[in-house]
């Protein structure tokens, strides 16, 4: 009887949230326990499976949190309070609460079971299947964004944390404890999307996002979505980007035209300094089809064949690329080589030679370098693209160039003159190494303007050229005798 008063005096309790959020009774009664544990061995993601262990008469069975740790040492199995999951583990607080919410689950499903007379630890678990406590979409997001960073991805971290900090902002406003994959609903999306419209730009806050940045922060919500989906947190049924779809706007990426370039050419600089050292950074990249600031900066002397190539592994995607070396980007070169260099010398004086990671010359190599090491080489390569666009911009003032001249936009022109010369969009393709021809397209634009230019010449006649003075004077002496011819020279003369 007492049990039974125990019971339902619990009951009550929780209905009427008195109980504190610290309240753990693992045991029940004499028949049941409910316990945490963790599963040392890792799955194929290299982390570790929660379970709940429910115990019925000494009969056990086990139920998937759906959380997954990256470390066995993240898990307190001996915890004071309810804090499994210890507090070094992004969103700690919050996946604690989860399981919280999970172990009164279990405790109120023991207690129905029981008043019926049907209770197993197997019955508990099926039962709690169909009220299943869901993962939190945030923490898995979070945790998705360090792993990013663990693998060197660090231009891409930054999205997926600007979109977690976006996520939580979203929560407090709509005064959410969290945000679950249930929570994940078409609903959701547009009420998150309206939120993303009336976010300030941080780089300047007069004014709200662009749409193509809130495009892209929708596209990795996605695509976090759908990774969900294939590790098995949510149901291929329930993606609510099925029926959800958000388009940013149509923009015309920066380019020079080659006059443009021709004037940052003939400017007249200071040998040997930064600024004049810039102008060829910018040149060898635009005769080198383009090459990422990031690439262009780590390219070595090795990259440079005999036979007047330069080959090397991209870093975005690390694809191969094999160029002709044209003889403006030869002479550039020249001014760089010193007959001492190693074959795994920096080309152009950006990157310390004698840093740690100048030691990790391939892709291959690249991927054996700890965190740590690979965020100081992102963090001196960032360094290093700001610096030469900050004197990009002095150029472009020099050249009286209006345009924002930046390091990428000699890969936007060089598509851009590469087009108006006449060449293939598939050579263009190659040359700039994309994957489809749609991207390549978006770079060079709408440049080909000679079948529209004649398609209007053709619909309102041919635009006459206008006469300059000496054919309008010949043309108003046509018809003239030669006396009136004579006169009017002998007036010119007086």
């Amino acid at each position: 009887m007492f049990e039974l008063s125990l019971r339902w005096n619990y009951v009550l309790l929780r209905a009427l949230a008195v109980i504190p959020s610290d309240f753990n009774p693992l045991i029940l009664s004499d028949m049941a326990t409910f316990r945490f544990e963790l599963d040392h061995r890792p799955t194929r993601n290299k982390t570790y499976n929660l379970y709940l262990m429910v115990t019925v008469g000494k009969k056990r069975t086990k139920k998937k949190t759906g959380i997954q740790l990256k470390h066995i040492d993240d898990f307190n199995p001996s915890c004071k309070g309810n804090n499994w999951i210890r507090a070094n583990v992004l969103d700690a607080k919050s996946l604690n609460e989860q399981l919280r919410l999970m172990l009164v689950k279990a405790q109120e499903t023991y207690n129905e079971l029981e008043d019926d007379g049907e209770v197993s630890s197997a019955r508990i678990i099926k039962t709690m299947d169909k009220e299943i406590v869901s993962p939190s979409f945030l923490a898995f997001a979070r945790e998705r964004a360090k792993e990013i960073e663990e693998e060197g991805g660090f231009r891409n971290m930054r999205k997926y944390v600007g979109l977690c900090n976006k996520l939580d902002a979203f929560r407090k406003k709509m005064r959410m404890h969290d945000i679950t994959m249930e929570d994940l609903t078409v609903e959701l999306l547009t009420k998150f999307n309206n939120f993303l419209h009336k976010w300030k730009n941080e780089k300047n806050p007069e004014k709200l996002l662009h749409p193509n940045t809130i495009e892209v922060q929708l596209n990795i919500f996605k695509t976090l979505v759908n990774r969900a989906i294939n590790l098995g947190y949510m149901s291929a049924d329930k993606n609510p980007f099925l029926k959800f779809s958000y388009k940013g706007v149509p923009t015309m990426k920066e380019k020079l035209e080659m006059a443009e370039i021709q004037r940052i050419i003939n400017l007249d600089l200071p040998k040997d300094s930064l600024i004049w050292n810039v102008r060829n950074y910018f040149l060898f990249s635009f005769y080198c089809a383009g090459i990422r600031a990031a690439d262009f900066i780590q390219l070595r002397w090795r990259n440079v064949s005999s036979e007047g190539r330069l080959t090397y592994s991209m870093d975005k995607n690390g694809k191969f690329r094999d160029i002709v070396l044209v003889q403006q980007a030869l002479e550039i070169l020249k001014h760089y080589f010193r007959p001492d260099a190693n074959p795994d010398d920096y080309i152009f004086p950006l990157l310390d030679n004698s840093a740690p990671y100048a030691k990790y010359v391939t892709i291959a190599d690249k991927r054996t370098i700890t965190p740590d090491m690979r965020k100081t080489l992102y963090a001196a390569v960032s360094a290093k693209n700001a610096l030469i666009n900050k004197y990009l911009k002095k150029i472009a003032e020099k050249a009286e160039i209006s345009k924002n001249v930046s390091f990428h936009i000699s890969r936007h022109s060089f598509a851009k003159v590469a087009k108006e010369t006449g060449l293939d969009s598939g050579i263009v393709k190659e040359l700039l190494a994309h994957s489809n021809l749609a991207t390549t397209e978006r770079y060079m634009g709408n440049f080909d303007t000679q079948k529209t230019d004649n398609a209007l010449i053709n619909l309102f006649g041919v635009v006459e050229k206008p006469k300059d003075k000496k054919e309008e004077v010949i043309e108003a002496l046509k018809g003239m005798s030669p006396e009136e011819i004579a006169a009017i020279l002998s007036a010119i003369k007086k």
